[in-house]
């Protein structure tokens, strides 16, 4: 998997804070200067642009968004900024093509200010005619939208200080709803293309359907199935995939406070094993957890648990995904990706809410202790946190989770839905 070597989030973060703020002041007024507002000069929408830098969990939940705008004008003119990391999701997903995915290296500051360069007058050269802005108060998506020479942009705009400052970029201006589903959202920032400057932020668009089931699957080549099974075959044993329930344990997650107690993981997979004697569990991780995932195994005392972290690539480990039955995972990248394959997910919720964030996937399912004080983290408070006790997923049982692994699994074993397993 990708290593953590990219630039710390909180650096990232303070930038945008910093001199985010200045640059988008100053923007503004340039853009007020200009006169550029004019959006009836702008013509019908041709090439569309979306600006995702960060979060691969997201952009699934984006998909639907760049499927309607594939249909709007064709799959062709459709791109995407997205920072270098994080580009594997969009190849997964299939949806653009592949050159047209414009890459932000974050692995130094350097890295960060020349490729952002390059970024912007690649998107200039593109002559993109509108924008959307997919990242909620984020100063430098703002920047990077504007920037891209699109004269029609579609943004949420901080009304009456409701959302963190990111000056006036926007064409069209919309309102956070923080009561419709992130993946609803965002197709609603590319309808509202169709419309408009001067309407908004009144939108009288009904918020669109909730797929559960448009999400494509995960297509891996040959050689790269068969470099997972004989990697599974040289973990295992075994001369064929076992039964597999993965957990991520997530030991280097960006917002501590999602986390699930590793002992609570480690509870978990013994009491799993001791229920499903053919059963294997895999610990998953990125190459910066190994060796605390590796710890975690050595807890569990078993020949049929063993650790993933850091052998995989991001595509080698949807593969894995395919070869098992359920993830347990905390609300982080994961639970999102694993959904392009036929896996059961069990996702752990705590300081975010799943009526916004959960996957809109059947095999999708969520664990929610459901505190007053959560969720803290939101679009307003641009995921800072304050609490430093997570009672939220504290109160999520290991009983709880157990019962909800072993529904999943016995269905499915019922069912005989192995979906990939059976060609890995």
């Amino acid at each position: 998997m990708i290593d953590a070597g990219e630039m710390k989030v909180s650096t990232l973060r303070n930038i945008d804070r910093w001199l985010g703020t200045g640059i988008t002041l100053a923007l503004t007024m340039v853009c007020k200067l200009q006169n550029i507002l004019r959006t009836h000069r702008a013509g019908p929408v041709k090439k569309i642009l979306f600006v995702k830098p960060a979060e691969q969990g997201s952009t699934v939940l984006a998909h639907a968004a760049i499927l309607r705008a594939t249909k709007m004008v064709g799959r062709q003119n459709v791109y995407f900024l997205v920072f270098e990391e994080n580009r594997f999701i969009l190849d997964a997903l299939d949806v653009i093509p592949g050159r047209n995915v414009i890459c932000i290296k974050t692995d130094s500051l350097v890295s960060l200010v020349v490729s952002a360069m390059a970024a912007i007058r690649r998107m200039r050269s593109l002559e993109l005619d509108s924008a959307v802005d997919m990242e909620f108060f984020a100063r430098a998506s703002a920047i990077f939208t504007y920037l891209s020479g699109a004269v029609r942009r579609v943004g949420f705009h901080s009304y009456a200080g409701d959302g963190p400052y990111r000056g006036n970029l926007m064409t069209h201006r919309l309102v956070y709803n923080p009561h419709i589903h992130t993946a609803q959202s965002f197709e609603v920032m590319v309808e509202a293309l169709n419309h408009p400057a001067e309407l908004f932020p009144a939108f009288g668009m009904p918020a669109p359907a909730l797929s559960r089931s448009a999400l494509p699957t995960f297509a891996p080549q040959a050689d790269e199935i068969a470099a997972v099974r004989s990697m599974i075959r040289e973990l295992t044993g075994q001369a064929q995939p076992p039964p597999m329930i993965l957990l991520n344990a997530n030991c280097s997650d960006l917002l501590p406070l999602r986390r699930w107690d590793r002992h609570k993981y480690v509870q978990l997979a013994q009491r799993l094993l001791v229920r499903y004697p053919a059963v294997y569990i895999a610990f998953t991780g990125a190459p910066n957890e190994q060796a605390l995932v590796e710890h975690l195994v050595l807890e569990v005392g078993s020949e049929r648990c063993f650790s993933l972290a850091g052998r995989t690539t991001l595509r080698q480990l949807l593969i894995v995904y395919a070869a098992a039955e359920v993830l347990v995972t905390n609300d982080s990248g994961p639970a999102h990706f694993a959904t392009l394959t036929p896996i059961d997910v069990i996702t752990l919720f705590g300081p975010e809410t799943p009526r916004l964030f959960a996957a809109p996937c059947e095999r999708s399912h969520v664990i929610w202790a459901g505190t007053v004080c959560s969720p803290c983290v939101n679009a307003y408070n641009n995921r800072q946190l304050t609490c430093r006790n997570n009672l939220c997923m504290q109160l999520i049982s290991v009983d709880e989770v157990y019962d909800k692994v072993c529904a999943v699994f016995d269905r499915r074993v019922e069912n005989h839905s192995n979906g990939m397993q059976a060609a890995i």
